[in-house]
């Protein structure tokens, strides 16, 4: 059995055929969107920036995801390539941003990449909306505390074949991120030591 979050992702099978990629986690201020009130450790105004996939495309269809995309030639490394995606994808402007840190490789079995998370800071946000709706539909900013209420947070479940694979998952009144975005976040707010005891035994079946 492989696992996301705490345990193990499932191994490339050709790593070296895998292509480099790269996300950007873009926390930001709210705009005067209310969050929850809950005992969480992070302000109420932090939020993160998210998308949600078109459900014709080929890899990931219909998932919510953080802005990123694969390595391009005229990329000088891979801040470049989530600033570019993100621009691409969402309109944001780069010169907005302050990058904070290049995260550790992540691979991605399902879509064969090597994903490296860039982490930024929103310090001029700028107006965001889906660019090409062929790629991505929804444009949105979450909450950070809303992702940290326990009320939001349970344990995905999905089978592949012979597999079977459980990891975090967020329902954020009724948009539900799970796969590689939840295990990134949850892996994020566990450094951070943001994170709020949830309950991990309760399991729900992905949808797909």
């Amino acid at each position: 059995m492989g696992t996301w979050g705490t345990r193990v992702l499932p191994r490339l099978d050709d790593p070296a055929a895998a292509r480099a990629s790269a996300v950007l986690i873009l926390f930001g201020v709210l705009d005067n969107i209310p969050a929850p009130t809950i005992d969480a450790v992070v302000a109420k105004d932090l939020d993160v920036l998210l998308q949600r996939r078109a459900s014709t495309l080929s890899s990931h269809p219909g998932q919510v995801s953080f802005p990123g995309g694969g390595r391009d030639p005229g990329d000088r490394d891979f801040v470049d390539t989530a600033l570019r995606e993100a621009e691409e994808e969402t309109g944001l402007e780069p010169t907005g941003v302050e990058i904070l840190a290049t995260l550790p490789e992540i691979p991605l079995a399902v879509s064969n990449h090597r994903v490296t998370p860039v982490l930024g800071w929103w310090t001029k946000p700028s107006k965001v909306a889906a660019v090409d709706h062929a790629e991505t539909v929804e444009v949105f900013r979450i909450p950070v505390a809303q992702l940290l209420d326990p009320a939001t947070r349970y344990t995905s479940t999905i089978s592949r074949g012979a597999e079977s694979f459980k990891g975090p998952a967020f329902d954020v009144d009724g948009t539900i991120v799970w796969g590689f975005t939840a295990m990134v976040l949850d892996k994020l707010f566990d450094a951070c030591g943001w994170t709020v005891p949830w309950d991990q035994n309760d399991e729900r079946p992905v949808e797909v």
